[in-house]
C-alpha cells in the first residue's frame, strides 16, 4: 500500500518551533504508514506581511531548516516536502520547496515561478520569482514527483510542464489566503489541475486564520481522497499507479491534445 500525507498548520516566525510540528505531524503521518508529507509554503518561518523580519530569516540550502528537515526525514525513513525562505540577492528572498529523501538528502528544488501580486497582496515587494529551469522531479514508490507552489495553480501550464517531464504525482505546498471565494477557487483550481493531467495532486494549505485550510489529496478522476478541513492536523491516503494508467485510458486527454507549453 502506497500512502502519502498532507499536512497542515499555521507556522510562525520561529523556525525551531516550526520543526517541531513538523516533526510531530511528520511523526504521525508514518506511524499511520505514509512515506511522504508534505507540508505548507513559509513552513520555516512566516509572518502576515513579509517584512523584514522574514529577509532575515531566510536561509541557504544547506542551512538549518533543511538539515532539520533532513534529520526528520532519516528518522522516520519517509520524505518530507516543505517550503521555506531561501537567501536571495540584495534585500529579497525566494519563496522555496525542498525534498528531501529517507537518507536525509535533498532530492529536488523549487522556487516559486508566479508570486501573489494579486488580491491586495504584492509577494514580489520581497520575493524574487524563480527563475525558469528545467522542473526538478524525484521518484518516490513507482511515482515521478514535481513540485509548484500556491498561486501557481492558476496557471494550468506550469502543472503540464511538470506532466510534459513524467510527473504523476504533484505536490502544491500553499499559503492560500483567506478572502471571499478564494476557498471555491482553491477546491476548484486543484481538482481542476488533477483532472486536465489525470494525475494525482496533494495539496498543503497553512491553517487559518491567514491560510484557507482546505489540504486535501485529488486523484486523477478529479475524486477528492481526503481534506482536513479548517483545523492543523494531517490527512493521509493511499494513491496507486494503476488508478493513474486507468483513468488514463478511459480519458487519455494528454495523448489527444494539440498544444503544448512554450515560455514566453
Amino acid at each position: 500500500m502506497t500512502l502519502l500525507a498532507v499536512a497542515q498548520f499555521a507556522p510562525g516566525d520561529d523556525r525551531d518551533r516550526n520543526l517541531a510540528v513538523i516533526e510531530q505531524f511528520a511523526a504521525e503521518a508514518a506511524g499511520r504508514g505514509a512515506t511522504l508529507v508534505v507540508f505548507p509554503e513559509y513552513s520555516s518561518f512566516f509572518e502576515a506581511e513579509l517584512g523584514d523580519a522574514s529577509v532575515a530569516a531566510a536561509e541557504r540550502l544547506d542551512g538549518p531548516f533543511v538539515s532539520g528537515l533532513g534529520a526528520i526525514a532519516a528518522r522516520l525513513g519517509v520524505h518530507v516536502v516543505a517550503g521555506m525562505l531561501e537567501v536571495a540577492d540584495g534585500d529579497k528572498v525566494s519563496n522555496t520547496l525542498v525534498a528531501v529523501d529517507p537518507s536525509g538528502t535533498l532530492v529536488a528544488t523549487y522556487r516559486k515561478l508566479h508570486l501573489y501580486d494579486a488580491f491586495g497582496y504584492t509577494e514580489s515587494a520581497r520575493v524574487r520569482a524563480g527563475d525558469i529551469e528545467e522542473p526538478q522531479t524525484f521518484g518516490w514508490n513507482g511515482f515521478t514527483v514535481g513540485l509548484q507552489t500556491c498561486y501557481d495553480i492558476r496557471f494550468p501550464e506550469v502543472t503540464r510542464r511538470l506532466v510534459d517531464a513524467g510527473a504523476d504525482l504533484v505536490l502544491v505546498p500553499a499559503e492560500w489566503v483567506r478572502g471571499p471565494l478564494k476557498e471555491h477557487h482553491w477546491r476548484v483550481l486543484v481538482t481542476a489541475r488533477a483532472l486536465e493531467n489525470t494525475i494525482y495532486i496533494a495539496a498543503a494549505d497553512q491553517a487559518p486564520p491567514i491560510g484557507a485550510g482546505n489540504s486535501m489529496v485529488v486523484d486523477p478522476m478529479g475524486v477528492e481522497l481526503v481534506t482536513i478541513g479548517e483545523e492543523s492536523g494531517i490527512a493521509v491516503a493511499e494513491v496507486t499507479r494503476e488508478r493513474v494508467e486507468s483513468v488514463r485510458i478511459t480519458n487519455p486527454a494528454l495523448a489527444l491534445r494539440r498544444f503544448g507549453v512554450h515560455q514566453i
